[in-house]
């Protein structure tokens, strides 16, 4: 199973990657000529697919310059979310740390248990520390300059880089690493390659979304997914109530 996951991961990154001759700016996107653009870069054979409409719609009564730029970002971080998910997925049903996961000598869930079994074992303190944490680089990837903070950056709905994650320069304590490229290693990496990655990361976004939820749905609705028939784990919980163990209703 190690090695259909490790081949499936690296075979869907190649098979998603765009090709490095063609250049389209992934920086700002924000009417719809530019998402029909990007979209034929992305995907050749789908293209731009809109089928709802939504890019040509003023969400909350805002400007539809605000909506692509809001819907935009949104995809980009799913996608980074579910990708990040989806690994996760791979190694912790395979892995897991040796060492105490508490003070108390608690280990950390066996590979015995799914994933979701996995975080319905944790203690309530794990998880709210995991919830706070995730909400926390949820609220300082939204300040900007216009939210008080001299450093920030411009808004992904107000003409900013959708998927841009802030620097920590503005925390008044020293911050060693920033989260996005913490060791530099893009600081002179040529436009091209960047916008070559950036497209992969949406497409790769975009397929990890699709197979975290292929494994959530084999899990707790048998025969969704014959693919994954035998593979992954019956789960009886609930994927979508994190606290359900905690507080039993």
């Amino acid at each position: 199973m190690k090695l259909a996951l490790i081949s499936l991961l690296s075979a869907s990154a190649a098979a998603f990657a765009p090709a490095a001759n063609v250049r389209v700016s992934t920086q700002i996107s924000e009417t719809k000529a530019d998402l029909q653009a990007l979209g034929k870069e992305l995907n050749p054979l789908v293209g731009y697919f809109d089928p709802l409409g939504v890019s040509e719609s003023a969400l909350w009564g805002t400007s539809n310059e605000f909506t692509i730029g809001w819907l935009r970002q949104a995809e980009i971080k799913h996608g980074r979310v579910a990708m990040a998910a989806f690994v996760g997925y791979c190694v912790q049903s395979n892995y897991h740390f040796p060492w105490a996961m508490s003070i108390d000598g608690t280990p950390f869930p066996s590979t015995n248990l799914s994933p979701p079994e996995q975080w319905d074992a944790l203690p309530f303190g794990s998880k709210l520390q995991i919830i706070l944490f995730v909400g926390f680089l949820e609220f300082y990837s939204e300040l900007s300059p216009g939210s008080g903070v001299e450093s920030g950056q411009v808004h992904y709905t107000q003409g900013g880089k959708p998927g841009q994650f802030p620097t920590f320069d503005a925390i008044p304590h020293k911050v060693p690493f920033n989260l996005y490229d913490p060791f530099k290693l893009t600081k002179n990496m040529p436009d091209e390659t960047k916008e070559r990655r950036l497209r992969a990361e949406i497409n790769n976004g975009r397929l990890a979304q699709l197979g975290i939820i292929a494994f959530l749905s084999a899990q707790t609705i048998p025969g969704s997914v014959p693919a994954l028939a035998g593979i992954v784990k019956p789960y009886v919980g609930e994927v979508m109530a994190p606290f359900s163990a905690d507080f039993p209703m």
